[in-house]
């Protein structure tokens, strides 16, 4: 059983991204959590939903001549909101936290794309619909365990992988400033991030070891160059008002390796 297999994307640049996988034991402990809230959900929602149904039912027991129908109709009806809830639950969560549900967060993993871009809504929603066949049997879990990639049926159908999250750090080549960490808080609200592709983060990543190196006009000149690149890729109008095109590229830089809100 492999638990922290790895996996490499060569950029355009010759500059190889590597992520950790996020192994079955961390995606056990985020599913596990992940239940627990559900269950808590699930539960307020029958106890809600039993109440409002027998009144509804006791209402129009004496109005229609099958009251038994209306009975069906309300488990029915039960039964397709619950489903509702366990699907949108996960689709709510990876899309708005850019692969992350509460049980991903403390299990410290995300989901990402093949190609390392964030998901979207039409991942998460395949990973989630496909998530019950993946439960059956637990044949989700035994391809996790048994492929290299580590993929659910519901990762082969979206094209996504599971990996462990990385905290966006520092060194003696690559400073992030005070400003660019309020910044990324700001950028994952305002800006989507996902059309960013491994050798955009590449690039950055680069430019922010070597920039202590460069001449202050070329570095002048590249941050403003890539800083623009950046804007359009990501849709945004400009530059943040007051915002250095370096300060912008450390926020990116961070926003894309954790997004948060």
């Amino acid at each position: 059983m492999r638990f922290f297999n790895r996996i490499t994307f060569q950029t355009p640049e010759s500059v190889e991204l590597e992520f950790t996988l996020a192994g079955i034991g961390n995606r056990a402990l985020a599913l596990l959590i992940d239940y627990t809230v559900l269950a808590v959900t699930l539960l307020v929602f029958f106890l809600t939903w039993t109440v409002f149904s027998t009144q509804l039912f006791n209402f129009f027991e004496d109005l229609i001549t099958n009251a038994q129908n209306l009975g069906l109709w309300l488990i029915a009806i039960f039964f397709l909101i619950g489903f509702a809830i366990y699907i949108g639950y996960f689709v709510f969560f990876e899309t708005l936290w850019f692969g992350q549900t509460p049980g991903k967060r403390f299990a410290k993993i995300r989901v990402v794309r093949d190609d390392g871009r964030l998901i979207g809504l039409q991942q998460a929603t395949l990973r989630a619909l496909l998530r019950p066949f993946d439960e059956t049997l637990f044949i989700g879990a035994f391809l996790i365990m048994l492929g290299s990639h580590e993929k659910r049926l519901g990762d082969l159908a979206a094209g996504t992988i599971v990996i462990q999250a990385q905290t966006p750090t520092t060194s003696p080549t690559l400073t992030i400033s005070e400003r660019a960490k309020l910044l990324r808080e700001e950028l994952v609200q305002i800006a989507d991030l996902s059309p960013l592709m491994p050798d955009d983060f590449a690039v950055i990543r680069e430019y922010l070891q070597r920039r202590s190196a460069l001449s202050l006009k070329a570095r002048a000149s590249l941050s403003l160059k890539l800083a623009e690149q950046v804007v359009a890729i990501i849709n945004l109008e400009k530059l943040p008002e007051g915002v250095t095109p370096d300060v912008f590229l450390e926020a990116i830089y961070l926003g894309y390796q954790q997004p948060e809100f």
